[in-house]
């Protein structure tokens, strides 16, 4: 979708920033007739994972036979991705017509003097949608954070999942795993179960906020799974859960941490079945899980030449996507494109990469906070990497990885999600 008005004016929002707290947009779903109240929420916050686990819920309960929506961030090559239903984006009408009420209400409140953000007008909108659609069920991801996110406006979720906890964004949420989780646990809600894909001193947080409000914990970081099969494609694994048995559930993203994933879902899944609120059929699951992808998770967007599309923006998600690619790609030589932003720990995810990189292309993505490509080369040459070349932008980086190719085994994009997005936008002539 090119920029419409109602996309222009939400960006507008921009200007005010990020702000964590739940007062401006309680402000704001009051006015709008409290439509989060209408709905039936699965919670999802996590610092890595938690798109994938959100995917994984989402096509598993539409696979099952319910109705769902899911809302997401950020989107990688449409802004209408951040909210869907039943397989289909949010129209641009309807878009559209859910601004307009939206942004009333907001420009309402800005000139009391405390706007919403732009998150929190999308999450409104999202509120919205789902609303007046009503399904069964809605898959909600965290923004940022959790316990001052606009998304925790929602008081009595089904069931709360918080994936692994990483740093990143340590300027808003901590220096510390346990700091961070204990935003992240701020989504768990007073008897409501949790599912918690954390280990180590997060997890602990995450417990000790689970007891306090009495909400049953279910741990899926403990749940042992047995790969048995690996491809670029994704992973096939069996696990057992809550006494159930799941064999062969195939995943189309790859990597041990997207079985992980799965496994936390699978455990969310479990908990609604337990609960009544769904009846789980095997060979629906598996199609479901099957079925769970997403542009910029190990994503094989072409297989002669061998290209990937994954994230990886943060130093975790970097060694996973690494781990991933010792596994599958072995002693082939990997050309990394890369795009990082400033405010990331661009070093550590550079090092990460470096370990598995026979070269690497530069680039400079269009967002604002995206290091040029020239200092960018400059910290990978300090990682020990090789650079093959420096783009100035995402679309010139394509076509110089595209001309490199026959050289390498594969070409994997990473380090950005904007940066992904600018390219799958370039390709498609937007």
């Amino acid at each position: 979708m090119g920029k419409g008005n109602a996309q222009g004016r939400i960006h507008e929002y921009l200007k005010f920033g990020s702000k964590l707290g739940l007062e401006r947009m309680e402000a704001l779903c009051a006015m709008l007739g409290s439509p989060e109240k209408k709905l039936r929420v699965i919670h999802v916050a996590g610092t890595n994972g938690k798109g994938s686990v959100c995917r994984y819920l989402y096509e598993t309960l539409r696979a099952l036979g319910y109705t769902a929506g899911i809302f997401t961030s950020p989107y990688v090559g449409d802004f209408r991705e951040r909210i869907e239903a039943d397989g289909e984006m949010i129209s641009e009408e309807k878009l559209e017509a859910l601004a307009e009420l939206a942004l009333a209400s907001a420009e309402t409140l800005a000139r009391r003097g405390d706007s919403p953000t732009e998150f929190e007008i999308v999450t409104a909108i999202g509120f919205l949608h789902f609303a007046e659609i009503a399904p069964d069920f809605v898959v909600l991801e965290v923004g940022l954070g959790g316990r001052g996110d606009s998304t925790n406006i929602v008081k009595a979720p089904l069931v709360s999942v918080i994936t692994q906890i990483a740093l990143d964004h340590t300027d808003r949420l901590g220096e510390t795993e346990e700091q961070i989780a204990f935003e992240k646990a701020g989504i768990i809600k007073a008897g409501r179960p949790v599912v918690s894909g954390a280990a180590g001193a997060a997890a602990a947080v995450i417990a000790k906020r689970a007891y306090e409000l009495g909400a049953p914990l279910f741990d899926s970081s403990k749940i042992k799974y047995k790969i048995t099969q690996r491809a670029p494609g994704g992973y096939t694994f069996d696990t057992a859960i809550g006494g159930r048995h799941y064999s062969a559930i195939g995943l189309s993203m790859a990597g041990e941490h997207q079985v992980q994933n799965a496994v936390t879902a699978l455990c969310a899944i479990d908990l609604l079945r337990a609960q009544k609120y769904i009846v789980s059929d095997g060979d629906a699951l598996r199609r479901g899980m099957k079925n769970a992808r997403l542009l910029a998770r190990f994503y094989v967007a072409s297989e002669n030449p061998l290209v990937i599309f994954d994230g990886a923006h943060n130093p975790d998600g970097a060694r996973a996507l690494s781990k991933t690619l010792r596994e599958l790609l072995p002693g082939k030589g990997i050309l990394f494109v890369v795009s990082i932003l400033r405010d990331k720990a661009a070093q550590e995810m550079l090092g990460e990469f470096a370990g598995v990189a026979a070269g690497f292309v530069a680039a400079a993505s269009s967002n604002e906070r995206s290091l040029p490509a020239a200092e960018l080369a400059g910290l990978i040459r300090a990682s020990g990497g090789f650079v093959a070349a420096e783009a100035p932008n995402p679309a010139e980086a394509y076509n110089i990885a595209m001309g490199l190719s026959g050289g390498y085994g594969a070409v994997v994009f990473a380090g950005s999600l904007y940066m992904i997005g600018d390219v799958i936008r370039s390709a498609e002539g937007r």
